[in-house]
């Protein structure tokens, strides 16, 4: 692991020790303040549902084309289900991948704010009835995990561990199952294009050996190749938001691999509930002096309430979707 390009953690740290854990929260605030990315090690996960969960992804990217597109997102008020190659914007620009996107499993909410339509059920592949089995297997694991982390952020930053609980008794969390296809253009093509998430983190499964992943660590490209079992951890634009900037959402993308080859990635995407305004963190003064504020884009701005953030991100991800479903909210007067 000399060789990688970003900070390496061990939650198991956690569990060895006042010590080892003070350590452990350190080493989080550090990475994430000084990066914004992590590998993670030591989550107790067992290989074997790291195994299933790769062949689950490889046996639906096999099914027939017209499997596929019966669950085609475009069926789906919520984002939910596949989208073929090509499917899928980032800055406005073709993401060459394919994908199933999987959210929490709820009957649809009429009126309310609009991110209300962010809920509903899922699209399953009805040839493939196991996938479902190990993508909830896999969500209930990382939902833990992701706890864990977030509750060890708060500490290190001066607050109780606690401090948001509240917020992610039902989290809108996201699991996507993405396949990149290799390309035999001779220069490197997006998977997907330079981006920062829209949630709280990110904890991202890549297939042993496949390369693409790249960091923006001080305005030049990093490559971040995946670990054995292990996972690559970022934080989100609300995570910068409740720390004014101490932490740091950033900069990635994935570069499509060379044909033949190609590549499978399983990111999840932990946030808080729709209607959860993420309570800003009271920094201790030294910290606070290195906090930068929160970053200023006026084509993306943050909103500190989850479900506006995640509604932007997904109509503008999946505009053949929000033209289907949401006409209503692309119109100027909206």
């Amino acid at each position: 692991m000399a060789d990688l390009n970003l900070p390496v953690l061990d939650l198991s740290q956690l569990d060895q020790g006042p010590e080892a854990a003070a350590q452990f929260r350190d080493d989080l605030a550090a990475a994430a303040h000084d990066v914004g990315f992590f590998y993670l090690i030591g989550t107790g996960i067992e290989p074997e549902l790291f195994r299933r969960l790769q062949q689950a992804a490889r046996d639906f990217f096999a099914l027939p084309e017209k499997e596929k597109l019966a669950i085609e997102n475009v069926h789906s008020p919520q984002f939910r289900g596949y989208t073929r190659i090509g499917g899928e914007l980032t800055q406005g620009k073709v993401d060459w991948r394919e994908q199933i996107d999987i959210g929490p499993e709820r009957e649809p909410v009429e009126g309310g704010p609009a991110f209300n339509r962010l809920i509903g059920p899922n699209l399953w592949p009805a040839a493939q009835p196991e996938l479902r089995e190990v993508a909830e297997s896999w969500r209930e694991h990382l939902t833990g995990i992701s706890r864990r982390l977030l509750r060890s952020w708060a500490e290190a930053l001066g607050a109780e561990s606690t401090h948001f609980d509240a917020d992610f008794g039902d989290p809108a969390s996201l699991l996507k199952i993405v396949r990149y296809p290799g390309t035999d253009a001779p220069e490197p093509q997006q998977g997907v294009g330079a981006h920062k998430d829209s949630g709280v983190l990110t904890l991202l499964w890549v297939e042993p050996g496949k390369g693409g992943l790249q960091v923006e660590r001080d305005g030049a490209w990093v490559d971040a190749p995946p670990v054995d079992d292990a996972f690559i951890v970022n934080i989100g634009e609300m995570l910068e938001y409740a720390t004014g900037g101490y932490l740091k959402a950033t900069n990635h993308r994935v570069i499509s691999p060379k044909a033949p080859d190609d590549r499978i990635s399983v990111p999840f995407f932990f946030s808080p509930a729709l209607d959860a305004k993420l309570p800003l963190i009271e920094l201790p003064e030294e910290l606070r002096a290195e906090a930068t504020g929160v970053s200023e884009d006026p084509d993306n701005p943050i909103h500190s309430l989850y479900g506006e953030n995640s509604l932007k991100s997904r109509l503008r991800a999946h505009p053949n979707v929000a033209e289907i479903h949401h006409a209503d909210l692309l119109s100027p007067t909206a």
